[in-house]
């Protein structure tokens, strides 16, 4: 198991993403937290080393940065994925100099967060392993947590993140799903996901489906194009 400190002031938040974590398998919540101090206090205080830090960056007596900080001048390993509202592209390089392995912008849905963690997990069971490693091996390494665009050239007005969003969220089902369904977990409106499914079908990442029911009108399902069917 993959233990998970979760560390953000708004005791809300902190709550959904606890049970966020607790959703995904391999991973179990150790603590939670809602200032620096007491996030150091945990570390301190744990008899095992938490593996992995959901970090917000704006905590009531000081930053995630400073944590961050903190957590390598005493030595501790634990990894960090920044959670946070923080934008502003000094705070994004600064967690990447101090080791933040991703950096997640809220709001995000449970899709978004869960493709962060299984990216995680994979990453240590190949760092886990061993061994040497071929170029090939070391650049997938190193883009483990990183996602490519999922449409080149976004048209004005589309958001990269909410597209990711979807993509997760069509990749991690069973089987196709109806609009209403990807908003719900992906965490967004059902117009917003008719829209960005629209345009992932025209670029022809998205295959549309139809299913019948009693009334005779179709269901409009969607599936990841390439996608095995299951």
């Amino acid at each position: 198991m993959i233990d998970v400190l979760v560390v953000d002031d708004d005791v809300r938040v902190a709550r959904v993403n606890a049970a966020y974590v607790a959703k995904v398998p391999g991973f179990r919540v150790a603590a939670v937290a809602h200032s620096a101090a007491e996030a150091l206090a945990v570390l301190a205080a744990a008899d095992q080393p938490v593996d992995l830090i959901l970090l917000d960056h704006y905590l009531p007596d000081g930053t995630g940065l400073a944590v961050v900080r903190e957590l390598r001048a005493l030595g501790r390993e634990s990894d960090v994925i920044m959670v946070t509202a923080a934008r502003d592209v000094a705070t994004v390089r600064e967690a990447m100099r101090h080791g933040a392995l991703q950096y997640l912008v809220k709001p995000f849905g449970f899709a978004g967060l869960r493709a962060k963690l299984e990216a995680y997990a994979a990453l240590r069971r190949t760092l886990d392993g061993g061994g040497e490693a071929e170029q090939a091996e070391v650049d997938r390494i190193f883009g483990a947590l990183s996602a490519g665009p999922v449409v080149p050239d976004l048209p004005k007005g589309h958001s990269p993140t909410t597209a990711e969003l979807v993509r997760q969220v069509l990749l991690a089902a069973d089987g196709p799903l109806s609009a209403q369904e990807i908003a719900e977990r992906a965490g967004v409106s059902r117009q917003t996901a008719q829209r960005y499914l629209k345009l992932l079908e025209r670029t022809g990442r998205v295959r549309l489906s139809l299913k019948y029911g009693e009334t005779g009108r179709p269901e409009h399902r969607y599936a990841w194009a390439g996608q095995a069917a299951r």
